[in-house]
């Protein structure tokens, strides 16, 4: 039992050096994409079939995992963005990302990195475009105008690290599940157990990829270590391509927000261009990519670079940063929570995930604020403690945003 449990928090630590120097040098990315690109660069131009290459060029490279895309896909919609183009940005964002393209190329090699971001594109577009041929929702002039006069996102270097260590606090939970996991299947699954899945068929091993993955609720960055632990016990790598397609990409919460929004003939087309589409590339990667190539770069427990020690020893040291804050703000919130009020604010200008990030860290920055809850769907805000009303409006003013009390708050 030592044994198995050395060899667990062994390999634990082998994916964390993997993983960190390039989950950091994406959060990186992630703040300079931020800080550059205007903020309603997402709401326009994404319409008709350029609308559509155009989302899903612009949501690859975007670290926003399955329930990050959710708020900001349907967000686009709502701003102006017609049926296709948001469905493409839904397809093709949650696959792939900075982080993830790093991670994967640090475990997997390059050749299999870059054809998952191949992959991601062309099925994005796909469904983008089989959306498209179906008829498309006209775009409202008012909506377009909107985004006109939403101002530019915050500038400088503070603001960039801001948002990367957010988009870091916002995975970690799904990265630590990721690395554990993985650390159990390499301690506990013996070495090539899972070779006979492709043996037979590899269709049996896709199909059983599918089964794993479409319910799965993981992020494309923590499903890359899953997806290397189940390679080196001996699940094909076509199969394992399968995995780390679906999985990000589908789920219970995003199948559920996209029926809701979008009906359920586009859900549809949303589902099949993803299994589809990952069962097509999984069987074209066994025939175009060399499996000993791909093998021979994954990455290895033995002589680890500094670079990989302080780049995992400061992956390990955010994550246990950000739980250890988690676990404060839970203790601190267990004895007022009989004794606190709640204010409801209406808040004007959210329109993504990162709006409502944004609303939550401003308000949870005014003292008094013990709990925070931001709604895009309704625009509004609920927040418990003793800060007063004046002081959350100014905060939320001061990040962007107009605000009023609810008077049915």
């Amino acid at each position: 039992m030592l044994t198995l449990m050395s060899e667990f928090l062994t390999s634990a630590w082998h994916s964390a050096l993997a993983m960190g120097p390039w989950l950091l040098v994406g959060a990186a990315i992630a703040g300079v994409l931020h800080v550059w690109i205007p903020q309603d660069v997402l709401r326009r131009h994404f319409t008709g079939p350029w609308g559509v290459v155009k989302a899903v060029l612009f949501g690859v490279p975007l670290p926003l995992c399955s329930c990050g895309v959710i708020p900001a896909g349907i967000g686009l919609n709502k701003s102006g963005a017609d049926d296709s183009a948001s469905i493409a940005f839904l397809i093709s964002t949650p696959q792939t990302g900075v982080d993830s393209i790093l991670v994967s190329a640090g475990m997997l090699g390059w050749p299999f990195a870059l054809w998952k971001v191949g992959a991601a594109v062309v099925t994005g577009v796909a469904g983008g475009m089989w959306v498209a041929v179906s008829g498309r929702r006209p775009v409202g002039d008012d909506a377009i105008a909107a985004a006109d006069h939403v101002g530019p996102a915050a500038k400088g270097w503070r603001a960039g690290m801001e948002h990367g260590l957010e988009v870091l606090r916002t995975i970690y939970r799904w990265v630590a599940f990721g690395v554990v996991v993985s650390a159990l299947l390499t301690a506990f699954v013996p070495a090539g157990v899972l070779a006979s899945a492709g043996e037979g068929s590899m269709v049996t091993a896709v199909v059983a990829s599918l089964l794993v993955s479409v319910p799965l609720y993981v992020c494309a960055t923590a499903s890359v270590p899953i997806a290397a632990a189940l390679v080196m016990a001996g699940l094909p790598l076509g199969a394992a391509l399968v995995f780390l397609m679906a999985g990000p990409a589908t789920n219970v919460a995003t199948i559920g927000a996209i029926h809701r929004v979008f009906g359920r003939a586009i859900v549809v087309r949303y589902l099949t261009t993803i299994i589809g589409g990952s069962i097509l590339f999984a069987l074209l990667f066994d025939g175009v990519v060399s499996s000993h190539d791909v093998a021979a770069a994954m990455t290895h427990p033995h002589g680890a670079h500094w670079l990989e020690v302080l780049g995992g020893g400061g992956l390990v040291a955010l994550m246990a940063w950000f739980m250890l804050s988690d676990i404060r703000r839970w203790i601190a919130q267990r004895p007022a929570a009989a004794a606190q009020s709640s204010t409801h604010l209406m808040v004007e200008g959210m329109s993504c995930g990162g709006c409502v990030r944004k609303v939550r860290g401003a308000l949870e920055s005014v003292a008094g604020v013990e709990t925070c809850d931001v709604d895009l769907d309704s625009a509004s805000a609920s927040v418990s403690g003793a800060a007063r009303v004046d002081d959350l409006v100014a905060a939320l003013q001061a990040a962007g945003f107009k605000a009023r009390r609810s008077t049915s708050g």
